[in-house]
């Protein structure tokens, strides 16, 4: 039996293979983010395919959130070198079947409406359940300081531009973002290590004067 591989698919109407970064956008349900990955070039093809195939890309909700966290070979970031480039597309669900294998394929629209159920919730929510995402009322994702400050703020890496690609101005959100959970989560491994083992008091220079002063 072959195995089964998510975030990955075909245009209907072409059948250009898609990797399927983000299967819903905020506020458009009907949208997916996508990478032709046809027309990528080999390194980055390459890679990009051995990511997903890898165990940790199929356990994530979307690929995006594990592009975000990995780099191509020439150390650029996954996720913003697809969008600086323009390569990150917006696509209609409706106009792209998902194949997780070569002999199976399913309409990623009724993908989403599937996964929504199970989930017990609505298409227009999915994106909810992308980790750093904003909650359904509309709300900025709140920062607490857990390990799940490292997963990237993917909820502004999932807003594109009116090109159907991501803006600068999304990217630097991110970047803010992701640096300030980052700064509170080292913080507070901080503070548990020194609970810990506390740190020797520092000797001043004049502490040390004073010591062979009087010695």
């Amino acid at each position: 039996m072959a195995k089964e591989i998510k975030h990955v698919g075909r245009i209907k109407n072409t059948g250009e293979k898609v990797a399927v970064v983000f299967r819903t956008v905020p506020g458009e349900s009907d949208t997916a983010l996508v990478l032709r990955s046809s027309q990528l070039p080999d390194v980055y093809h390459d890679s990009l395919m051995d990511l997903i195939e890898k165990e940790q890309a199929q356990q994530t909700f979307e690929l995006g959130e594990y592009m975000f966290q990995n780099r191509f070979p020439d150390g650029t970031n996954m996720l913003t070198q697809m969008q600086s480039t323009g390569r990150l597309q917006k696509v209609k669900t409706s106009d792209i079947e998902m194949t997780p294998t070569p002999v199976t394929a399913i309409a990623l629209d009724e993908l989403n409406a599937l996964i929504a159920e199970q989930k017990n919730t609505t298409v227009d929510n999915l994106y909810t359940f992308v980790s750093g995402a904003p909650k359904a009322s509309g709300d900025t994702a709140e920062t607490v300081a857990t390990a799940t400050e490292t997963v990237q703020p993917v909820e502004q890496a999932t807003q594109p531009a009116n090109d159907g690609v991501l803006s600068d101005k999304d990217l630097a959100k991110s970047y803010r973002s992701q640096a300030d959970g980052l700064y509170k989560e080292a913080a507070r491994l901080r503070r548990e290590a020194d609970d810990l083992d506390p740190p020797a008091k520092k000797t001043t220079a004049k502490a040390k004067k004073e010591e062979t002063e009087s010695a």
